[in-house]
């Protein structure tokens, strides 16, 4: 299963960007034994700043067909990490062959996107800036690889 993170607004570098990349090539290295991977980042971005509709057009179309949507959301279910790593393994296992962890521009997700959505995900009732979003959004999908692996990453 190709993981996609689809990131409203672009990267200038610095050191959440830097995170993130960290984070998805220790996914690759851990999550390809398990059938997952490989892990990509890709940023969309409305230059007309029409707002979350018109970001959220620009989400969907960067769905693969048939992916499993999951919109990071202020609003969505709170899960523990191994609850998260155990929805990864099932739609895997169910041949779902692409995840996108989406996560919106300042204004959150369009209707539309909340709508596609397989799940709506929070961390927290907190409202996190969109550059760590995207750092905590790619380590959990490590650290759901870790769980799957057995590995001694995660401990609780």
């Amino acid at each position: 299963m190709k993981v996609h993170l689809v990131a409203v607004g672009r990267a200038r570098g610095g050191p959440e960007a830097a995170l993130v990349q960290d984070w998805l090539t220790r996914f690759d290295r851990a999550a390809r034994p398990l059938g997952f991977g490989p892990a990509r980042l890709l940023e969309v971005e409305d230059r007309k700043g029409r707002g979350s509709q018109a970001e959220g057009e620009l989400i969907l179309a960067a769905l693969p067909d048939g992916a499993v949507l999951v919109a990071l959301d202020e609003r969505g279910r709170e899960l523990t990490s191994p609850d998260f790593a155990d929805r990864l393994a099932d739609w895997r296992d169910q041949g779902r062959r692409d995840l996108v962890l989406a996560i919106g521009g300042a204004d959150g997700h369009s209707d539309a996107v909340r709508a596609r959505a397989d799940l709506l995900l929070s961390f927290g009732k907190m409202v996190w800036p969109h550059m760590l979003a995207r750092a905590m959004a790619a380590e959990q999908i490590y650290r759901a690889a870790t769980i799957l692996a057995g590995s001694p990453y995660h401990r609780a």
